[in-house]
C-alpha cells in the first residue's frame, strides 16, 4: 500500500520539501515559503499528515503575474506549431509518470485508481488535441464591399491566463486550460485548490522540467500560487491577468466574476451542476441502471457532473428503483488504493456533515430513504481517519427546496413523472445548467430532449450518463454554471484575442456604406 513518501522522489517533489513544509508559490521555477500561517494537509483516505502548506500572499501573487507577463511578451512571438511542440513534450512526460501522478491524485482526493488514471489521461489527451490545434488557429477572409479591399480576421495570443481549479479534478481542469493557453501563445498562473496542493506541485515540477529543456520557452511561462480563496481573489483582481478561468462553486464564481468585471477583464466560469437524467417508458433499463449508478455514486458524488436528480416515468419507476437499490447495496466502499473498491471517501469532515444535514432536510420535505446515506464504520478495507459513506438513494414526492441545491456528495433523488414535457420542465427548473441525460429508445423523445425546447444544459446526452465528457467537445454549462466552455471544439478562442484587419490594395480611398467626404 503506497503512501506519500513513496511518491515524493518519482514526482520530483523532494526539491520543494523543507522540514515537512510545502511552498505556497513557484515563481520563475523558484519555491517561495511565505511567513503566513501554515495550513495542515491531511490525506482523505486515513487522515495521515501530508505536512503543512505555507500559502502565498498578495506579494507572491503580484510577483508571479509580473514574471508571467514578461514571459508572455516573448512566447507570443514563437510560431504556434512550435508552441504545440512544447505541449507535445509535456504530454510525453505525463505519459511517463501517469501511474505515480494518479497515485498522488488518489492520496489527495480519495479517487479510486481507475478514475485517477483517467484524470491523468485527460491531461495526455488535451496535449494531443492542443498539438493538432497548433496548426489550426485559423481566422477568416471576408469579402469587402469596397473595390480592391479585403477584410481579414486573425487570432492573436491574449496575455496572462489565470487558472483557478477545484479539488475534485486537481490536474484535468488545469490541463484543459493550461495546455490550450500555452499553445495559443499565453503565459499561465495557476491557483489550485488548497485541498490538493501536492498534485499541483507535482504537475508544475513536470512542466518546469520540460520547459527547461525546450529552447524557445522563456523563463516564467508557467507559475503556481497556492492557498485559500484570498489567493484566488488577488489573482482575479490583478489588471495584468487578461483572462481568469475559474472552476468551483457558484459562490466562488460570483466572487471571481465580480472582481474581474470590476476591472473589465475576461472570466471563463465552470461552476455548480445539479444534473438530472430522464428515464422514459421506452428506455433500456439495464443500460440506464448501469449509467445511473456510476454517474451518481462515482467519485463519491464529488463531480460537477454527478447525477443528482433522477426523473423516472411512472410505468418503469418501480422496476428501475429495484435495480438501483440492488446495485447500491453491492457497491464496495473503502480504501481507494484497494483494487476492489468502487467508492472512496468524501474529501473531508465538512463534506460528510453537509451530506448528513441535507439528508435530514430531505426527510423533512417528504423524502424516503431507499438505501444508503449512513457513514461507514472503520474496519477491513475501510481505514480509520477517513470520511466514508454509503451512497444514498431517496424517493422524493416532488422537486422540493433541498433538491434544488447542489450537494457535493453521493445523494440521488428519485422522482416520478407522467409526461415527457413535465420531466423536461423539471430538468430545467433548477438554477444550474451543466449536464443532463435522457434514456430512451424512441428517436422522437431523444430529438425533443436535445432540441431547442428540450434540456437547457450545456451538456445534453442520450443513453449516456451525465458524467464523463470527452475532451473533443466543448465542456461547460448555462445559468449558474457560468456559461464558460473549456477543452475541445472552438474553446481555444477564449484564450486568444480577435483582430479584424482591412487591407487596401489600390490607390483609391472609397469609404464604406457609400459615404462621401470632400468636394462633390
Amino acid at each position: 500500500m503506497y503512501t506519500l513518501s513513496d511518491l515524493i522522489a518519482p514526482l520530483g517533489l523532494a526539491r520543494w520539501q523543507q522540514a515537512d513544509c510545502w511552498p505556497g508559490a513557484i515563481i520563475d521555477g523558484i519555491a517561495h515559503y511565505p511567513s503566513s500561517p501554515s495550513q495542515a494537509l491531511h490525506c482523505p483516505i486515513d487522515g495521515a499528515s501530508h505536512g503543512d502548506l505555507l500559502p502565498a500572499s498578495a506579494v507572491e501573487v503580484k510577483a508571479s503575474v509580473g514574471c508571467a507577463s514578461v514571459a508572455f511578451e516573448a512566447w507570443r512571438c514563437v510560431p504556434a506549431p512550435r508552441r504545440g511542440e512544447l505541449v507535445r513534450h509535456i504530454g510525453e512526460a505525463v505519459r511517463a509518470r501517469k501511474r505515480v501522478l494518479a497515485q498522488l491524485i488518489t492520496l489527495e482526493t480519495g479517487k479510486i485508481a481507475s478514475e485517477a488514471e483517467g484524470e491523468v489521461q485527460e491531461w495526455i489527451d488535451i496535449c494531443d488535441y492542443a498539438l493538432g490545434l497548433s496548426r489550426q488557429l485559423y481566422g477568416l477572409t471576408i469579402a469587402s464591399e469596397r473595390p480592391q479591399h479585403r477584410l481579414l480576421e486573425q487570432w492573436h495570443p491574449l496575455g496572462v491566463v489565470g487558472v483557478i481549479s477545484a479539488f475534485n479534478f486537481p490536474i484535468a481542469v488545469w490541463a484543459w486550460n493550461a495546455m490550450l493557453a500555452l499553445v495559443c501563445g499565453n503565459a499561465v498562473v495557476w491557483k489550485p485548490s488548497e485541498k490538493t496542493p501536492l498534485t499541483a506541485l507535482a504537475a508544475t515540477a513536470l512542466v518546469l522540467d520540460t520547459l527547461r529543456d525546450f529552447a524557445d520557452a522563456p523563463a516564467g511561462l508557467v507559475q503556481l500560487v497556492q492557498g485559500n480563496a484570498s489567493v484566488g481573489l488577488h489573482l482575479a483582481r490583478d489588471p495584468h491577468v487578461t483572462l481568469v478561468s475559474a472552476t468551483g462553486s457558484v459562490t466562488m464564481g460570483r466572487a471571481v466574476a465580480q472582481a474581474v468585471a470590476a476591472r473589465l477583464g475576461r472570466s471563463l466560469l465552470e461552476l455548480g451542476g445539479n444534473n438530472a437524467a430522464i428515464v422514459t417508458p421506452n428506455a433500456d433499463l439495464e443500460l440506464a441502471a448501469r449509467a445511473i449508478v456510476f454517474a451518481a455514486a462515482g467519485t463519491c458524488g464529488q463531480r460537477c457532473t454527478s447525477l443528482r436528480r433522477l426523473l423516472v416515468h411512472e410505468e418503469v419507476a418501480d422496476a428501475l428503483q429495484e435495480k438501483l437499490v440492488t446495485a447500491y447495496q453491492h457497491l464496495s466502499v473503502g480504501d481507494p488504493r484497494q483494487p476492489t473498491t468502487l467508492i472512496g471517501p468524501l474529501i473531508d469532515a465538512a463534506a460528510l456533515a453537509r451530506m448528513q444535514a441535507v439528508l435530514i432536510q430531505a426527510h423533512k420535505e417528504g423524502g424516503h430513504l431507499l438505501c444508503g446515506g449512513s457513514p461507514v464504520r472503520a474496519g477491513g478495507h475501510v481505514p480509520a481517519g477517513g470520511h466514508y459513506v454509503h451512497p444514498a438513494l431517496l424517493a422524493m414526492p416532488e422537486q422540493t427546496d433541498v433538491v434544488h441545491e447542489e450537494t457535493f456528495a453521493p445523494i440521488l433523488y428519485l422522482m416520478r413523472y407522467e409526461r415527457l414535457d413535465d420531466a423536461i420542465a423539471l430538468n430545467n427548473a433548477v438554477s444550474q445548467g451543466l449536464s443532463s441525460a435522457i434514456f430512451t429508445t424512441d428517436l422522437r423523445e431523444a430529438g425533443v430532449f436535445i432540441g431547442p425546447a428540450g434540456s437547457d444544459c450545456g451538456l445534453a446526452n442520450v443513453n449516456v450518463g451525465t458524467s464523463g465528457a470527452e475532451i473533443g467537445g466543448a465542456f461547460g454549462g448555462e445559468k449558474n454554471t457560468g456559461g464558460g466552455r473549456e477543452s475541445g471544439s472552438d474553446a481555444w478562442k477564449n484564450y486568444m484575442r480577435r483582430a479584424t484587419n482591412t487591407l487596401n490594395d489600390g490607390n483609391a480611398l472609397p469609404l464604406a456604406q457609400g459615404i462621401r467626404f470632400g468636394p462633390a
